[in-house]
This record gives C-alpha cells, structure tokens and sequence, in this order.
C-alpha cells in the first residue's frame, strides 16, 4: 500500500515579518497566509492622504481620535497587517497602542483603498474583511479610485456587513464620527474616471 504524502503550506507568523528585507514592499500576514504587495499607484496614495486629512480635521474639531496611516496592526501572532488608513478614538488608542508603536486590538475604523490587480483586491474584498470582522473593526471602508466609489461595511451581528456603495455625487457618513461629512468627489477629486 502506497502512502500518502500530506504537504501544507508555511504558516507565517509576525516573527517572519522581521526577516523579510525593508524593499519597499508591504509583507502582511493574514490567518497565517503572507501577502505581499509593490509599492502603491500614485492615485492610491493620493486617496489614502485625503481621506487621512478628512479625518484628521474632524479628529482636531472633535478632539478625540486620530487618524494614521499605514499604522502596524498586530491582531495575533499569525494576523499582522499595516491598513492603508486607520481612525481610532482616544479611549481605544489607550488599550490598543503598544510599546512597540503598533496596534494590538482593533480600531474602530479601518480604510483600504484598493490596488490594481486581481490578487490585490481579493486580499482586501475577502481575506482583510473576514479579517476586521472577526477581530471587531466596528466599520471598514474599501475605496476604489478607479471606479470612484466607497464601500461601507458596518457591524452588524458581529459582522462586517456591506451597508451602502457610494459614488461622486453621495456624501460619505459615519455614525462613529459626529457630524463627519465628506464628499465622495472630494477624495477622487483630480483622478479621471475609469468607467
């Protein structure tokens, strides 16, 4: 009787993220799966920096929270992911920021804007949103420069549920945010449609 050969995959952890060399590119581990990606598009950058500016004025007008980019997020020893931009209030910040300068909890609000390529945006549609559901992320927003549109997912029975796609013409809403209101065309604003 033959046997049979059982293989699996290395399983990473946050631990490997320190071997890999500082290139450029972004190494993140998700259930243990490494992901990898280039360095961003231009217009990526441009729609994490605005959104972060959009947060940021409401975090100062508010005085509470804060708005980072690209923070290190450590949400277990085998799921360490740096979110294009997060939001995370004061009372959170305190419980989650560790000595290390990363995060070891959720925060409240997570942003990805989405980078061209099919395996790019399955890690953001699928993999980052099992992800942020299961570890408590109250509202994930995935942004798409090419087609100019929001995705809002909020918690719902401990879930990160699709609430609402916005376009150019909407008004991005949180209710974790009092009063934040953005236009959508003011986050693409310069970015020619790709429709």
């Amino acid at each position: 009787m033959k046997k049979e050969e059982i293989t699996t995959a290395p399983r990473f952890t946050s631990a490997d993220l320190e071997s890999f060399p500082d290139d450029g590119k972004r190494y993140e581990i998700i259930d243990g799966e490494l992901y990898v990606s280039k360095q961003p598009h231009f217009y990526h950058q441009r729609v994490c920096s605005r959104i972060l500016l959009k947060l940021e004025q409401w975090s100062q007008q508010s005085g509470d929270g804060e708005a980072v980019i690209a923070p290190g997020l450590v949400l277990a020893d085998d799921d360490d992911v740096a979110p294009d931009v997060v939001w995370v209030s004061s009372r959170r910040m305190a419980t989650t920021l560790g000595d290390d300068g990363k995060f070891h909890a959720a925060p409240e609000l997570i942003v990805e804007v989405l980078s061209p390529g099919a395996a790019n945006e399955k890690r953001d549609r699928d993999a980052k949103l099992k992800l942020y559901s299961r570890r408590g992320v109250d509202e994930y927003w995935i942004m798409d420069w090419r087609r100019r549109s929001v995705e809002v997912f909020r918690r719902k029975n401990a879930r990160l549920i699709l609430t609402t796609t916005l376009r150019d013409s909407d008004i991005l809403t949180t209710p974790l945010l009092s009063r934040f209101a953005c236009p959508v065309s003011e986050l693409f604003e310069g970015i020619p449609s790709k429709t």
